[in-house]
């Protein structure tokens, strides 16, 4: 699909929790057909270096242009970093972004950032002054051309409404954590499609554990000849998700690549809702 004239593939390839694994899963991924990935200039949960080094090991081999990769990463605020912090704590938050933007631009081994995301905001409610002069920050990067696409994480309804309402750049993308037991987040899923915002679900599958074992679900994928977590990430597409996997499993993620040759039915859409939404 194109956004703001970036191709941005259906399926992204998330990058947390790898880390001494991380270079060699991503070369897998973009080995097995990913061709999006996501990471953050966040040590505590990314190893973002790693990524460049896959990314830069399958352009070198001449398997893939840079051109062809839709690469996406966050700015993290204090509040969600170790001590292996990519900015200086002391320094302005406007400088605390450029500085996290530049490492990651270096750790990547890239010129430009497909989509550049705001990790979340400094409190669960509502948009501070600090949120206000990060996004400016991030603002001007996207006026500098290095960050093609702006987007915001693990944000609620309201703060993505006042985001939306009074930034000079509004975000493209959303990526939330998706419960089933929430309408698959229903209530940002629709802001987002009012809004003209894609909305990137993670955790599908692990937050949503207690659905993989449902005999409706089973059913489902029995008659598609399909396993219930390509079942899930079909859903999602078919309700307007793109999902994200961080599977490290090679067989897994060729499943995951193998469901744009299938659609659900409504009926099977609206009993996926169903099941989730009890």
């Amino acid at each position: 699909m194109l956004v703001d004239g970036v191709t941005v593939p259906h399926f992204l390839y998330g990058t947390a929790w790898k880390e001494n694994g991380t270079k060699s899963l991503v070369t897998l991924a973009l080995d097995q057909g990913f061709r999006g990935i996501d990471t953050a200039n966040q040590r505590k949960h990314y190893n973002e270096a790693a990524v460049g080094e896959g990314i830069r090991e399958m352009i070198n081999r001449g398997l893939i242009a840079r051109k062809d990769l839709f690469i996406q990463t966050k700015f993290t605020q204090l509040h969600g970093q170790d001590y292996r912090l990519p900015y200086d704590p002391h320094s302005s938050l406007s400088d605390q972004v450029e500085q996290s933007f530049v490492s990651s631009l270096e750790h990547l081994g890239i010129e430009f950032i497909d989509c550049y995301v705001l990790h979340g905001p400094s409190t669960r409610s509502g948009l501070e002054r600090d949120d206000w002069a990060i996004w400016s920050a991030m603002e001007n990067i996207y006026d500098s051309g290095r960050a093609l696409i702006l987007g915001v994480s693990n944000v609620t309804r309201e703060q993505l409404q006042s985001l939306c309402e009074d930034a000079r750049i509004r975000p493209r993308f959303v990526q939330n954590r998706c419960h089933a037991s929430q309408g698959w987040d229903y209530n940002i899923r629709s802001f987002c499609n009012a809004n003209e915002i894609i909305y990137q679900g993670f955790s599908l599958l692990t937050a949503n554990r207690n659905l993989l074992d449902h005999p409706e679900l089973k059913r489902i994928a029995h008659r598609c000849n399909m396993d219930v977590s390509q079942i899930i990430f079909r859903f999602a597409l078919d309700i307007g998700i793109m999902p994200i996997t961080g599977t490290s499993n090679i067989k897994h993620m060729q499943m995951d690549l193998d469901i744009f040759d299938f659609r659900l039915n409504v009926e099977d859409i609206e009993m996926i809702e169903e099941i989730g939404s009890h």
